[in-house]
């Protein structure tokens, strides 16, 4: 089980629980947490299943690699940590 947190700038918009969830990687992850909480996906994910321009995904403390396919590899015990990315000049 993979553990998956959101950070409370999420929570003020939608319930984003943290929960462990079943997969191998971040996408499998994701697709579990996001069958058990659908409304969460469009606040993460774009239309295309990428992550949104202005989030960002930790895989335990290392931004993931792969923003479109979220093939990254994950096992049992690590965590994913969803935050809003901060961006502007």
């Amino acid at each position: 089980m993979v553990g998956v947190t959101f950070a409370k700038a999420f929570r003020r918009h939608v319930d984003c629980p943290d929960q462990a969830v079943p997969g191998t990687t971040v996408r499998a992850v994701l697709d579990a947490y996001f069958a058990e909480h659908p409304a969460v996906k469009s606040y993460v994910l774009d239309e295309a299943g990428a992550v949104r321009k202005h989030v960002a995904v930790f895989h335990n403390d290392d931004l993931i690699i792969d923003r479109s396919q979220l093939s990254d590899a994950v096992v049992d015990g690590d965590r994913l940590q969803i935050f809003q990315a901060l961006s502007g000049g």
